[in-house]
């Protein structure tokens, strides 16, 4: 599934201080092989990097 900018989503990454937090897509950008990369907001910071398998959609 792929995510969208303004999309709710939960961050699964336990390497993470943000692992298990909902947050929100705040940029989509594609890499240079085809794959989405997503930077994900918080209420006390953000997430850069982070690719589409360690997401999933958070309930509204």
């Amino acid at each position: 599934m792929a995510f969208e900018e303004d999309d709710s989503v939960i961050l699964r990454d336990e390497h993470s201080e943000y692992d298990g937090e909902a947050g929100t897509v705040t940029q989509v950008v594609e890499t240079m092989f085809g794959d989405e990369n997503y930077t994900v907001s918080f209420e006390d910071g953000q997430e850069a990097g982070v690719s589409e398998d360690q997401l999933e959609a958070a309930e509204e």
